[in-house]
């Protein structure tokens, strides 16, 4: 589909939406967002290894990093969760 700039919002949302399905239709989405997936754990690698006080092991790294990465996760739902309360 050529873009289009006499699209309502609604209709461009719509447009958006087909192409990602049909993406996914075509491919697996785990593979198709694992560069992004790891690009992501990779900062909370690097905040794991900054707040190391000793040299780490691979594996132990790889678990602060992914204790990091939920925390991060749980603030922002808590935030969240803040805001809609306030918001009602």
């Amino acid at each position: 589909m050529a873009a289009s700039t006499n699209l309502t919002p609604e209709q461009r949302i719509m447009r958006a939406k087909l192409a990602a399905h049909a993406r996914w239709a075509k491919h697996n989405p785990t593979e198709g967002t694992s560069p992004a997936r790891g690009g992501f754990l990779a900062r909370f690698e690097r905040q794991a290894e900054a707040e190391a006080e000793t040299e780490l092991t691979p594996q132990e790294l790889h678990r602060r990093a992914e204790q990091l990465l939920k925390q991060y996760m749980t603030r922002l739902a808590f935030k969240s969760s803040k805001a809609r309360k306030a918001a009602a």
